[in-house]
């Protein structure tokens, strides 16, 4: 073997390890050694597509795992096709759900879609994404169209699906049009001419689809590439927004900052892994700290928070956040910005402060909150969940470490 051959080998196996890091299934892998081989050889960038239905444009860093995987195929040449649902929006991903989903208009689709293209740049390079709206080619599609991409596919192969499975089995409808969710998700690819599609485990039924459409019109399969939902803060369940577990890659910097102080110990390693660009090496060495107990957790936790709120909101965000962090958890401080309520003069049941603030989500929590000795008032604790309160111009109520609230009299 050549030395240039040896070299192409080397690469392939450079770009294969840094593509396997932290991926659920790769299918099937060699064929993307294969296409990886040709890439080196050629020169010719892979195509790389992600699919995002833009029926919910708040992404959260579980999204971000897919992002940053994406982001290490670009560093490595590749070409990201970042294709934005609009059409698709209109009937929605079934994927995990019990009924059938309302469609989306077309001002909320526009919307929607604007909201994920600036927030996805947060991770990926621009200059190495293709933006694309499924519009382009699905809304051409005429009446014969349809019906053949309809013939590639049975309704018992559907019914495979574990979500139309238990809606089938529980007698619950199941719209026709939802059966071309994943059959117009896997025309993007074929008029794409996508190598590799990406997704999290959930959408390994749509990625799939994608290969077998493409072999029906004559076009080269694309590989999936499977990432895993990471657990959300509570360390047990995945991320999600309606469940109060996220981190929002838009929210502020502190925000960003002290919700990943608060992961827990245990998933560390995984958001490491996943969510960030340090070498095996170096992620080796922490996780070896950990273990011998060289590097203390908070230590860790403090520098992935760093970096992810580097990621999301740039490096001078993250070292005020850094800061701040610094000076009101670990040196009991008050921060420098402290948002205010306006409250009516007059003795007021410190309970029904707390929740007129959102300190705290009901009264019960309030006293519960009280009770247990979380809530100070201007610096000194309030421990009678039953005590009544006269507020003062400036008066600062804290509950926990990390909120605070300036009352300030209404005139």
């Amino acid at each position: 073997m050549s030395g240039k051959d040896l070299n192409a080998e080397a690469e392939v196996a450079r770009q294969l390890a840094i593509i396997r890091r932290g991926a659920v299934d790769i299918v099937p892998e060699e064929e993307l050694e294969h296409k990886i081989r040709q890439s080196v050889i050629s020169g010719e960038p892979l195509r790389v597509k992600l699919g995002l239905d833009p029926s919910a444009p708040d992404i959260h860093v579980g999204h971000a795992v897919v992002l940053y995987k994406l982001r290490q195929l670009q560093d490595l040449g590749h070409v990201v096709q970042l294709v934005i649902g609009d059409f698709t929006g209109r009937i929605g991903d079934p994927t995990g759900k019990s009924e059938t989903r309302r469609q989306l208009t077309e001002e909320q689709v526009q919307t929607n879609a604007r909201s994920y293209e600036e927030q996805v740049f947060k991770v990926l390079d621009p200059a190495r994404t293709e933006i694309h709206f499924n519009s382009s080619w699905l809304a051409p599609l005429t009446f014969a169209d349809v019906v053949r991409l309809a013939s590639t596919l049975t309704v018992a192969r559907m019914l495979e699906r574990d979500d139309f499975k238990k809606r089938y089995v529980s007698g619950a409808p199941i719209s026709i049009h939802e059966f071309f969710y994943p059959l117009m998700q896997a025309y993007d690819s074929v008029a794409l001419k996508t190598d590799i599609e990406l997704g999290g485990t959930d959408q390994t039924f749509n990625l799939l689809m994608g290969r077998t459409l493409q072999k029906e019109y004559g076009v080269s399969q694309q590989v999936a590439l499977t990432m895993p939902l990471i657990e959300g803060l509570d360390g047990a369940q995945k991320m999600s927004k309606s469940l109060g577990n996220y981190i929002g890659v838009s929210e502020p910097a502190k925000a960003i900052y002290g919700k990943s102080m608060s992961i827990p110990d245990e998933l560390m390693p995984r958001y490491y892994e996943l969510l960030t660009d340090l070498s095996k090496e170096e992620l080796d060495l922490l996780f070896r700290g950990l273990e011998d107990g060289s590097v203390h957790p908070r230590d860790a936790k403090m520098r992935l928070a760093y970096l992810l709120t580097a990621r999301f909101q740039g490096v001078d965000a993250a070292r005020v956040a850094q800061d701040e962090f610094v000076k009101v958890f670990q040196r009991g401080a008050m921060p420098d910005e402290i948002s205010e309520f306006r409250i009516a003069d007059g003795e007021a049941a410190l309970y029904a402060i707390l929740t007129a603030a959102q300190l705290a989500p009901s009264n019960s929590e309030a006293r519960r909150l009280i009770a247990g000795g979380g809530v100070r008032i201007d610096g000194v604790q309030a421990t009678d969940p039953a005590a009544l309160v006269t507020p003062a111009d400036g008066m600062v109520v804290q509950v926990g470490k990390r909120k605070f609230v300036r009352l300030r009299i209404s005139e």
